[in-house]
């Protein structure tokens, strides 16, 4: 059968799962489209009426350099909100895809336990700069992830979801998402999650709650059920895999260049 989770999780605890899959400065995973037009084509009309306006002397160069500079700086900005648009818009699907993958490990652990295994060819080693002795493990496909022990945490939950009895799936619940940050302040406070758990505890019931930062939903959801993380390792799994848990709610964006996905589960 399935893990068992505590009833609630305390705040010291969420503020730890905050933490993961960014804490030792690993790319999570922000994507980057070769079809992006470049910023200098971005700033070509501008550079052109910079060069009229010096040839025909009808403005103040000190004038027209603050003005370029605003004209340059509203670009860029422009710029950046297409790419986020971008990124959501191709990312859009990701809590329905987590909901299916989450629900085709609970119905069929076996079947998903020769996925876990067969991952293991993408745990790849890196030099660590910070101990020549002891390199970097990480999981390599379309995003990079940190890994704490690498191979045998995966051979491990491999073994415990081929000891698992099917689970019932999840029922999405839009009363239990969390309302996404909505801008990266708000992304970047720690108090953010929390208190908009307090907030949706008064009206309804959430057990669990974490974040997550991988785009790919099929990452992502590998790497829950492995959750081979330093702090708190094998909570996210103990969610996931819990028999008591029958509703789940699933939010996510980018913020940024910064993805996030906030999950919650209730039974």
């Amino acid at each position: 059968m399935g893990c068992q989770c505590n009833k609630k999780q305390t705040e010291d605890e969420a503020n730890d799962e905050l933490e993961k899959g960014s804490s030792n400065g690993e790319n999570v995973g922000n994507p980057i489209s070769n079809n992006y037009p470049k910023k200098e084509g971005l700033y070509s009309q501008a550079n052109n009426r910079e060069k009229e306006t010096t040839q025909n002397g009808n403005m103040n160069s000190g004038n027209y350099e603050s003005n370029n500079r605003e004209n340059e700086q509203e670009q860029e900005n422009n710029y950046d909100e297409m790419i986020v648009e971008e990124k959501n818009a191709k990312y859009k699907n990701y809590p329905e895809r987590m909901l299916e993958l989450i629900n085709m490990i609970r119905e069929d652990p076996v079947s998903y336990a020769n996925t876990v295994e067969d991952s293991i060819q993408n745990i790849i080693e890196e030099e660590n700069i910070n101990d020549e002795n002891k390199p970097k493990i990480i999981y390599k496909k379309k995003v990079k992830v940190s890994l704490t022990r690498g191979e045998p945490a995966f051979k491990e939950v491999a073994e415990i979801l081929r000891n698992m009895e099917p689970l019932p799936p999840l029922e999405f619940n839009n009363d239990i998402c969390v309302p996404l940050p909505e801008n990266e302040e708000e992304l970047k406070d720690s108090s953010y999650l929390k208190e908009h758990i307090k907030f949706l505890r008064e009206t309804t019931d959430i057990d669990v709650f974490y974040k997550d930062l991988i785009k790919v939903p099929e990452v992502s959801a590998l790497l829950m059920v492995v959750d081979d993380s330093p702090k708190n390792s094998g909570r996210k799994r103990q969610a996931i895999l819990n028999p008591e848990y029958k509703y789940i709610g699933i939010n996510s964006k980018f913020i940024g260049k910064t993805f996030i996905a906030y999950f919650t589960f209730s039974k």
